[in-house]
């Protein structure tokens, strides 16, 4: 860290480096290279991210992104404690006002105002339509496509049973929208990211060498972590094909890789595989297509739709 001439930064932040704070006082400056591929001799102490002993308010997932340079400087007090016991550390040195201080969750600019009404403060209403993933039917309006994210709740007025935002086309305005939290539109288990951040060592030794890498990522904030294989492109972006589908998956937050405590690095979401309800409808008319009386055998066209 450079700012003010401090040797060090200490900052409140739930997480844990491989450094002991007396290293990072010791320990001299020098540059990191920069490139893809950095020389791995130079880069064989790098220090590592590490996730806080207090897996709750663990804050490796705001941090991933942090740079060699600035982690090797940073400290954090609170990363070998869990909350309970910072409030009783408060409690007993008479700090009322970090006992009585909330939990921040959410936005924390925006506070307590509507969301809906806060965005139309800086962007132009664009009327759309809600429309039904099954069956495309049009079943409500909307003020804007970028109001909603995936996975959230769609409030069509008119419509007492719930439905959930599974795509959105930012071009016509609509947003496509299905029933039930847990419909197969809304799961997928493969996507790509922007080329990734890492933070020790980048890219990661295995994944070079296999080109593969097994490893768990999570895309919100304390979700729980989702067992994945990482494929690396030759431009540093990765493909990440989860054990399992997930819900929710969007374009535009980041995936936050691990392997055990250490948090490896991040990649924004750039593009999602289909969804498991495509998938599904791909599988149906493959096999109603195979088994007509006119048709070969083979001759069913698929939808396997490409990325």
């Amino acid at each position: 860290m450079t700012c003010s001439g401090a040797d060090a930064v200490a900052t409140g932040h739930y997480a844990r480096t491989s450094l002991e704070d007396e290293e990072v006082f010791q320990q001299k400056r020098i540059k990191r290279p920069e490139g893809l591929f950095r020389d791995r001799f130079e880069v064989r102490n790098a220090v590592k991210l590490l996730q806080a002993a207090d897996s709750f308010k663990d804050q490796t997932f705001f941090l991933s992104q942090v740079s060699q340079d600035a982690l090797r400087r940073t400290l954090f007090p609170l990363g070998g404690l869990t909350k309970d016991f910072v409030k009783k550390i408060a409690a007993e040195n008479r700090l009322h006002h970090v006992l009585q201080k909330k939990e921040s969750m959410g936005i924390c600019f925006v506070g307590k105002r509507n969301f809906e009404n806060f965005i139309l403060q800086y962007l132009q209403p664009r009327p759309g339509k809600f429309i039904s993933i099954e069956d495309n039917r049009v079943l409500g309006t909307h003020k804007g496509w970028f109001l909603y994210t995936l996975g959230q709740r769609a409030r069509i007025g008119g419509l007492r049973e719930p439905w959930y935002v599974v795509e959105k086309d930012g071009t016509k305005g609509d947003v496509f929208v299905a029933p039930r939290t847990d419909h197969p539109a809304l799961y997928r288990d493969l996507l790509r990211t922007s080329r990734v951040h890492w933070i020790a060592e980048e890219p990661p030794a295995a994944l070079v060498r296999d080109k593969m890498m097994e490893c768990h990522f999570r895309f919100r904030h304390q979700m729980a972590l989702v067992p994945c294989v990482l494929t690396l492109n030759q431009d540093g972006t990765v493909w990440v094909t989860a054990v399992k589908a997930v819900r929710a998956l969007a374009p535009g937050q980041f995936a936050v890789f691990y392997k055990g405590d250490e948090c490896l690095g991040s990649g924004k979401i750039l593009r999602l595989g289909p969804s498991a309800y495509i998938l599904q409808k791909g599988k149906s008319k493959s096999r109603v297509s195979t088994e007509g009386p006119s048709d070969g055998p083979g001759s069913g066209p698929g939808l396997g739709p490409t990325l």
